[in-house]
């Protein structure tokens, strides 16, 4: 813990009371879009933003601390560098060499990475701006969801190299497209296109490249919009609904609209319906 505490104080913050500062990584950049929109880039696009160890510590940084204080945040866009690849999957470089005992602690540093992303609070949209192979196809699945720019590619080519998706490719695009697409995709390794993800379910809409952060960041201001409160309890709800039976499901979607009830945001919705003019959500 102490160690931990003494690495995140040798950088600025943007966790303070009244104030964002952008936060300072080896491989990620954070940026604020107005008052409740910021945008996370991967940040190594000299090697077409590959996932290595600093990549993966850097986000277990950034994630926790949004799970444990989303202050105003409603929305956050996760991206690449440039526009040549989203994440071109796991550093194969870094890796060259390394022990059994070394590669299994970068993966644990991988998968906890991973499951931030899942438990990030707020809602996450992925927005893939080219190759998305491996990790970088995790990584992005593990968002709420995403969408494509029409030169984006996609692949787990893990089986092509002795391994297997490790960072829940099985799981998430077993979810999203369906069990045989997903075992066909898996086992050959094969690439596929940005149209065909959005055809079999994993990509949301396939955007043009320029037009790919305007597209997401119109979204992310639509969810924003809404009240933050609602937007994180359906977001909780949608994810832990999924893998209970219809009913506990539904039982568990309960729970979460009632903890809404009281809130100042609902009546506030309320009244703004009745007065014909826009609601202003506070998060309480």
């Amino acid at each position: 813990m102490a160690r931990r505490q003494l690495q995140r104080c040798t950088k600025p913050t943007w966790f303070k009371k009244d104030l964002y500062v952008k936060a300072s990584y080896r491989t990620l950049s954070f940026e604020k879009r107005g008052q409740h929109i910021a945008v996370v880039t991967l940040q190594r696009p000299e090697v077409f933003n590959a996932l290595n160890t600093a990549m993966g510590e850097d986000g277990i940084d950034l994630f926790e601390s949004l799970a444990l204080d989303p202050r105003d945040l409603r929305c956050l866009v996760l991206t690449g560098a440039g526009d040549k690849a989203f994440c071109s999957g796991g550093d194969l470089k870094e890796r060259k060499g390394m022990s059994n005992q070394a590669w299994a602690r970068q993966h644990l540093v991988f998968e906890r990475f991973m499951r931030a992303l899942l438990g990030c609070p707020i809602p996450l949209i992925a927005a893939v701006n080219g190759v998305a192979y491996g990790g970088g196809c995790e990584i992005a699945s593990c968002c709420d969801f995403m969408y494509a720019a029409s030169h984006a590619r996609f692949a787990l080519p893990e089986a092509k190299l002795g391994i297997m998706p490790g960072a829940g490719g099985t799981q998430t695009l077993s979810r999203a497209m369906g069990e045989r697409r997903a075992k066909e995709l898996i086992l050959t390794g094969r690439p596929f296109t940005a149209q065909q993800a959005e055809q079999w379910g994993l990509v949301n809409a396939v955007v043009e490249g320029p037009r790919l952060m305007e597209h997401a960041l119109e979204t992310a201001a639509a969810i924003a919009g809404n009240a933050p409160l609602s937007t994180r309890q359906i977001k909780q709800s949608i994810s832990r609904g999924l893998r209970m039976s219809l009913l506990d499901g539904m039982a568990f979607e309960i729970e979460a609209y009632n903890r809404l009830v009281p809130t100042k945001d609902r009546l506030e919705g309320v009244l703004a319906f009745n007065e014909e003019r826009a609601p202003v959500f506070k998060g309480a």
